[in-house]
Order: structure tokens, then sequence, then C-alpha cells
């Protein structure tokens, strides 16, 4: 029935044009200064998605289907349409009354936001105000919610989706959308002024390291090198800061991995694409409201191991779960894969020695270490530059141990030699001279690398 989700008269109010700007398409949107050079249709969009949301009541729409949604917004639409004297087709006028829709179903006010590739983070401080990054720069956008209530309804529909809470008693939360995108949202009390919430997006089209070459993130022969390291079957470990593309780089390596293999997954909140055909993925849990059924990385780890995988990926190790994710690698699951927070190769070592020791197994640190140089094999250390750039800095390989400490030899590493009139980092990757240890084994396997991959006086 019409007007089935329309509020009453007291709870409406005038709402005023916005100067913000959206595609049809769901592009991002711009300030108010850009938005006299786009199409007015793209304006008319954006104002008519406020316009609706003043009038209906958002609390009723979330249980209702795409279909109610269209039938009651279609005659408002003829009606905004006409007030301001829009010449659009019939054509024209349903594809703005689908994507409005998809709007008001979707997460509201960043909805257009999601659908814009070229944006890589939504972050939203309160409901005033929405930053996002593209291309490594921070940006305000001009979309805001309504109210912090607004808000709270666009999280708790995030959250309710992979069965997951966010309140008073369970202020933080790791969430992830339906494409795989991270969320991450703290609410009152812990934060002070209101909602803050990040969006990680991830990209409808994995990055391929073909792809990651075009962006100058790393070279042909350090790319042949890692192919061939996962082919034969080395363990990988890639280490970087947030926001480094470490999950971008583990998704592109996984690419190598033949599809006869089966893989399992472990993560916080599923966001790896990896696609083979025969992969299982497992995702911890929360604790409940009783604060009992949390389910940990490390019980993941031990579970998959009696899931006959042929390799192990861990989104991120961060836990105890390491020493089971060493074990796996040390008894017939080489060619597995992690990442982890640290600036360094040799600081990687370091937290996983740290993580190993909080699984609170009688071990010294001798026989942790021999652990780790027996379990992985390689470590690709991955930056963001200061200029918003990602870059792969360095690949090194471990050797094994001399006395108590973990042995590594460097074999490419990216060199900053300047930094340009706009703040660009002018850099080059280069060989260090070194061949890693394991080209006389991969040899017989019929993997061979480039005449010059390791000459340190070519530029790569």
């Amino acid at each position: 029935m019409l007007g089935r989700f329309i509020k009453g008269p007291n709870e409406q109010k005038t709402t005023q044009p916005v100067p913000v700007v959206a595609s049809l398409n769901g592009a991002a949107s711009a300030p108010a200064a850009e938005a006299e050079q786009n199409d007015d249709f793209l304006t008319l969009k954006v104002e008519l998605h406020r316009h609706l949301i003043d009038r209906f009541n958002l609390t009723a729409l979330e249980n209702a289907s795409k279909d109610e949604i269209l039938n009651e917004i279609r005659p408002i639409v003829r009606e905004f349409v006409r007030g301001r004297n829009v010449p659009l087709n019939a054509r024209e006028l349903d594809q703005l009354t689908s994507d409005t829709a998809d709007e008001m179903l979707g997460l509201g006010p960043i909805e257009p936001l999601l659908k814009d590739d070229s944006i890589a983070d939504i972050l939203i401080n309160t409901h005033n105000h929405v930053f996002i990054e593209r291309r490594g720069v921070l940006e305000e956008t001009s979309i805001r919610f309504r109210d912090e209530a607004h808000l709270l309804r666009v999280v708790n529909k995030i959250v309710s989706n992979i069965g997951r809470r966010v309140d008073e008693s369970a202020p933080m939360v790791d969430a992830r959308l339906d494409d795989g995108s991270r969320v991450n949202i703290a609410v009152r009390p812990i934060s002070v002024d209101g909602p803050l919430v990040s969006i990680r997006k991830f990209s409808k089209h994995p990055y391929s390291l073909e792809r990651l070459i075009a962006f100058n993130s790393i070279r042909p022969p350090m790319v042949d090198m890692l192919r061939i390291a996962v082919q034969a079957r080395k363990s990988i470990l890639v280490s970087g800061g947030t926001g480094s593309g470490k999950t971008t780089l583990l998704n592109a390596l996984s690419s190598y991995i033949p599809a006869k293999e089966r893989l399992i997954t472990i993560e916080d909140a599923a966001e790896l694409q990896l696609q083979q055909p025969h992969v299982g993925r497992l995702e911890t849990r929360p604790p409940n409201v009783e604060g009992k059924g949390e389910v940990r990385q490390r019980e993941l780890v031990k579970n998959a191991l009696r899931m006959r995988p042929d390799r192990i990926i861990v989104g991120e190790v961060r836990g105890e779960e390491a020493f089971d994710m060493l074990q796996a690698m040390n008894t017939g699951h080489e060619g597995s894969m992690t990442t982890i927070h640290a600036n360094t190769p040799r600081d990687a070592i370091s937290r996983l020695e740290q993580m190993v020791g909080m699984a609170g197994m009688p071990m010294t640190n001798e026989s942790i270490r021999a652990q780790i140089a027996s379990a992985i094999d390689i470590i690709v250390q991955t930056q963001r530059l200061s200029d918003g750039g990602r870059r792969v800095i360095s690949i090194s390989e471990l050797t094994g141990m001399e006395g108590n400490v973990v042995q590594l030899q460097e074999i490419y590493q990216f060199i900053k030699r300047d930094v340009g009139a706009d703040g660009s980092i002018i850099g080059e990757f280069r060989a260090t001279g070194v061949r890693p240890r394991f080209a006389p084994e991969v040899a017989t396997l019929g993997l061979h690398f480039g005449k010059d991959a390791f000459n340190p006086q070519v530029a790569l």
C-alpha cells in the first residue's frame, strides 16, 4: 500500500539541495566547487537520495524488498523530477529510481563510494565527516549521514549480515562486506564523539602480480622469483605495515598455486579472494553475549590440519597460532603463506618469535628461532611510501642458523634516490647480486631464472 514506509507529517523536514556529486553508476562524491562542472543528472540523484532519506521511515525499510521499495519511491521520484523541471525519458527515470533504491537498500550515503573502484578506503569519523583515500591521498567528501542514529543503522546492517554485533557491551568489531571489503567499527563509549567506521575496500577484480608491475610496485624479475618460489612450494611470509598492500600481494601470489592443490584459508574476517577451485575458507568467531563460543585462529589452524590441506594460508598471524602454523610448515604443508605486521624482515622474525612464545610451550629462544628458520623460506617486505605508493621494498631468503641467529640474505631491494617536486618518491629496484640458495633445487623441477635476474648492475 502506498505510503507504508513514509513518515508522518511531523517527522518530515524540508531538504535543501546538497552540494555533493555522485555519478549514475555510483561514482564518488566531489566538493561543491566541482559540482557545476558535472552533469545536472548526477547532482539530481544525490539530492533525490537525501529527499527520500528524510521522507522515509528507515527502520521500516530494513525488512522491505527491493520491489516494495521501488513501488513506494517511483511516484515520489516522478514528483521530485517534475518539480525541478528535469527532462528525463522513461528509461532514465527507471534507472534513477532503481539506483536510488539500491542505495536505500545498501549502505545509504556511502553506497556510491563503495561502487567506485578508484577508492581504496572509506573512513567515517562520526555522522558528519566522511573521508576517502584515492591513489594514496586522503580527501574529505561532502557526504553526510543524517544523524548518529542513521549511521548506527548502517553499522548494524553491516555486522548483522555476518552474525556479529556492536553495542555498549561490545563497542569494537571487525567485520566484512559481501564483496570481502574489510570493516572496523568502534562506537560509544570508546568512541567519544560517535561511531568511527573504517572500510578497506577490495577490488572486484583481484590484483595480479602483472597489475602490480603496471603500478610499479614490483618488477618482472622479482615476480619471476616469487612465481618460481610458490610453484616450488617455498613457504612465504609477507611483512609490512598497515595499508602497505600485504593482503593484496598475498592474493596475487596465491594465483600461482596449482589448481590441483587443496587450500584452506584462515582469517579473522574472510577477505582473501583465491581463484583456485578447491578452497576451504575458515573464519574466526568472537564470543557471544555470555562471553562464550569464541573461536580463535589457533583453533582454526589446528582444525585445518585435519582437513587434508596441501597448503594453509593464514590471512594474518598475530598471536599464539604462529606456533601451530610453523609446525604445519615443517610437517608436510610446505608452500603455506601468511602475512605479519612488521617494518623490516628482521622485525618480522622477532615478532614471529614473540608470537610463538605466546603459545606457552616450553621452548628456548634458540629452538623457536630454529623452527622459524626451518619453516619460512622467503620474507617479502612491503611498504607504503610517503607519496602513497605501495612498493615491495625487499625480498629476502632465510638461509638457516648461525649460532643462535636466524640468517637472512637480501635478494632484491628498492632504493630511494630522491623526492620529486610533487612529493613523489623517485627510486629504483635492484638485485643485490645474491642468488637464492634454492635455485639448484628448482632447476630440477624445470624452473629457471632469467639470465640477468640477479645482476646488480642492471636496473630492474
